[in-house]
């Protein structure tokens, strides 16, 4: 989406045009596709009259999925300087996102008797991956550097 915004060639409102795009493409994704799956598989398309409880939670989880997407487009807008965070914001959300979720639903579910170590290691690595990402992002040599390594050559 970074790429997306940059190409838009407004820097004012490129992100959030790229944005429009984003949630058009979702629109395709997790609305007509969906649509069409469930017509060839003779499943039912009238999805307003899907059960009340099913589809108020999947609504909310979109709706904050959405909010969610939207912030870290704000806040990327704010960063002073995007090319560095994004690895740095990006590895936090995808690898916090796992984490929490399988906490979450294993609490939620009663399921801690039944866990066993590589679920617990796997939440470990999923933060050691995190936070390696976030300490060690890619930057590039500061300017002075890469200015007196080009006269060198």
């Amino acid at each position: 989406m970074h790429t997306g915004s940059t190409n838009m060639e407004n820097k004012e409102h490129g992100r959030i045009m790229a944005f429009l795009w984003v949630g058009l493409a979702y629109f395709l994704t997790a609305v007509i596709a969906p649509l069409i799956l469930l017509k060839l598989k003779g499943g039912p398309i009238e999805f307003w009259a899907y059960p009340a409880k099913g589809l108020k939670w999947s609504l909310i989880a979109g709706i904050l999925g959405a909010i969610g997407a939207l912030g870290v487009l704000l806040a990327f807008g704010a960063s002073p300087n995007p090319p560095i965070y994004v690895p740095i914001v990006m590895s936090i959300i995808f690898a916090g996102a796992p984490i929490v979720n399988a906490i979450v639903n294993t609490t939620k579910e009663g399921n801690w008797a039944f866990v066993k170590p590589p679920f617990i290691l796997g939440i470990c690595l999923a933060a050691l991956g995190g936070y390696l990402v976030t300490q060690n992002p890619p930057k590039p040599p500061p300017a002075e550097k890469s200015a007196a390594n080009e006269e060198a050559k």
